[in-house]
């Protein structure tokens, strides 16, 4: 078929305006910009003729009167398989309002390295040194002191490691416990952090260390990433760019900064952050997400799980 042939022949014909109801016909009628434009692309694709008019109220899609049934056809059939496409938002979730907590949590943070300054020692022992006690060191850690990738994720080397931390991170984390509930967010978060700690370790040189909440911030921002990719796995186009924006912006912030901080552990509290954001986006939808009972226990076995690593570090200096 000869489209340029077509469309000679065709101006010799009658043109007729195709109805904006395909299945009644009408003797006028118009489109709006958009149908127009869908409509042409169709016809286009299928080698009919057509040609566009525009007038005061809209617009109207012209074909000779001999490819009109055609048209209507191809038509009908593109509309059939495009119905309630795309497909309406999901409903926005509900946000817990607990912001106060969260900003809690954050001081709390804040509040320990300031006690890690202090010159505090255990009978008999020389002043604690914390980072030295609490760093995500490689060896160590293979070689089974368990508490190394939990401790290392309350330590900072000073304030401007832990502003930067809580400034930038602290929003990610707030929206994240907003849209979970705070014990499933912190568990979560927690998860990420410490898998990002073990693998990079497991990656890295016997006498690497790390610490900071980097790579826990990381896996806040990856399992935000993962929840918006399923909730909203219809309409990707409009958001599948920002998490990963969002991790090159704090890639290019806090990527580099000071000798106790480290580039694999950022990205591997990412990338976990992602796989549990995943889970738990899907077991959310299958079963809902944790009531108030379950998010308080939650929130309980992460503090739990803090303490024991820090009983467990300080345990180990002690003998």
């Amino acid at each position: 078929m000869d489209p340029e042939r077509d469309n000679i022949e065709a101006c010799e014909e009658e043109w007729l305006a195709i109805p904006p109801e395909l299945g009644v016909w009408k003797d006028s009628g118009t489109l709006s910009e958009r149908q127009v434009r869908l409509w042409t692309l169709v016809l286009d694709a299928r080698g009919v003729p057509f040609r566009t008019e525009r007038s005061a109220t809209g617009w109207q899609l012209l074909v000779p009167v001999g490819y009109l049934n055609a048209a209507r056809d191809e038509l009908r059939l593109f509309e059939k398989e495009n119905r309630n496409w795309p497909p309406p938002l999901p409903p926005a979730r509900t946000l817990t309002e607990n912001t106060l907590a969260t900003m809690s949590v954050l001081i709390l943070l804040a509040t320990f390295h300031n006690l890690t300054l202090l010159d505090i020692s255990l009978p008999g022992h020389h002043p604690i040194n914390w980072i030295a006690l609490g760093n995500a060191h490689a060896a160590k850690i293979l070689a089974g002191q368990w508490w190394r990738p939990i401790t290392a994720l309350t330590l900072h080397s000073n304030w401007q490691h832990l502003l930067g931390n809580l400034a930038i991170g602290g929003v990610f984390i707030i929206i994240l416990c907003r849209e979970l509930g705070s014990g499933l967010a912190w568990s979560m978060l927690l998860g990420a952090g410490i898998l990002g700690n073990l693998a990079n370790a497991c990656l890295q040189l016997p006498d690497h260390s790390s610490i900071g909440a980097s790579t826990l911030v990381f896996g806040a921002v990856g399992i935000l990433a993962a929840l918006n990719m399923v909730h909203y796995r219809h309409h990707l186009q409009k958001r599948r760019l920002l998490p990963v924006a969002a991790a090159m912006a704090l890639l290019a912030l806090l990527g580099t900064e000071g000798e106790h901080t480290d580039l694999g552990a950022h990205l591997f509290g990412f990338v976990f952050g992602i796989g549990l954001g995943l889970v738990t986006e899907y077991l959310a939808g299958k079963y809902g997400r944790p009531g108030r009972r379950i998010n308080a226990l939650l929130a309980l076995a992460g503090a739990v799980v803090v303490i024991a690593a820090w009983w467990g570090a300080l345990g180990h200096f002690a003998l």
